[in-house]
């Protein structure tokens, strides 16, 4: 089992997960082009993926699906909350967007939950709930022969169902979105969205992940990819100096060689295998 993260941060989010011959792509929040132009640079193509999964609704995870969905042939993994927010109309998209949607997705979509399994091919998905301001957003677990990676980003606190879930994962991809002084200090921002970033339902900062890494992290996977990185309220390099200091910090019997890894906005992270 193997998995890459194509692109992640503000300005779209896709992970690509692989498992035999199963590729199942995580979320499309890139532009259609950049996305096959991504799956062919860690040597996928896009007409020979098995699904894709939608997590929620918003742009930077699923703006791109609607012109993608002209590259592929495979269903679309989607719970029906998240559907209809998505086809829904919005503000700042054309009035006929929400139709174009409606007509990509039809005869395309696989049903699913936030909270019960679903397979792809050869590897199994176990979705769960996880805190954000969309309709039904969920972070999963994918297992194959009894190896686990789990994807989560978007959420705004680690809850307890989070922190059980990630027990006993070889690799995890977790949100690492914003300093919390930095993202304070930031003068781009309004207050309001400042307010919704650092929210219980908004999105996980540097100081969170440590916390994570210092209390609840059980010290299995190999490795942790920092995912979401705020392009102007975090340094990646602040973002990986805190989850290294904080492994470090763990009780002495706890110790790991986890590698903390980062992903990039505009490019894919190499193949990560587990």
């Amino acid at each position: 089992m193997r998995f890459t993260v194509l692109g992640s941060g503000s300005t779209g989010n896709a992970v690509l997960i692989s498992a035999g011959e199963t590729r199942v792509l995580v979320d499309a929040g890139l532009s259609a082009r950049e996305t096959v132009r991504r799956l062919a640079l860690v040597g996928v193509d896009a007409s020979g993926l098995d699904g894709v999964i939608i997590t929620h609704e918003h742009g930077d995870h699923a703006g791109g699906l609607r012109v993608l969905l002209k590259s592929l042939s495979c269903p679309v993994y989607i719970s029906g909350q998240t559907r209809e927010a998505y086809i829904s109309e919005r503000h700042g998209v054309s009035n006929e967007e929400p139709r174009k949607r409606s007509d990509a997705l039809r005869d395309r979509v696989e049903l699913i939950e936030s909270s019960k399994d679903f397979k792809i091919g050869a590897i199994d998905f176990h979705p769960f709930t996880i805190p954000h301001d969309a309709v039904d957003n969920f972070g999963f677990t994918a297992t194959h022969e009894g190896v686990c990676v789990a994807t989560l980003m978007d959420f705004g606190h680690i809850t307890t169902l989070i922190t059980e879930r990630l027990r006993g994962c070889a690799g995890i991809i977790i949100e690492s979105n914003h300093s919390r002084d930095m993202l304070k200090a930031c003068s781009v921002y309004p207050w309001e969205l400042k307010q919704r970033i650092l929210s219980r339902t908004g999105h996980l900062s540097n100081e969170d992940v440590a916390d994570w890494l210092r209390e609840g992290f059980d010290g299995t996977a190999r490795t942790v990819v920092l995912a979401h990185l705020s392009q102007r309220a975090n340094n990646p390099y602040l973002a990986k100096i805190t989850a290294e200091s904080a492994l470090r910090e763990r009780a002495p019997l706890f110790q790991t060689d986890t590698e903390i890894i980062l992903s990039h906005p505009k490019e894919p992270t190499p193949w990560i295998e587990l």
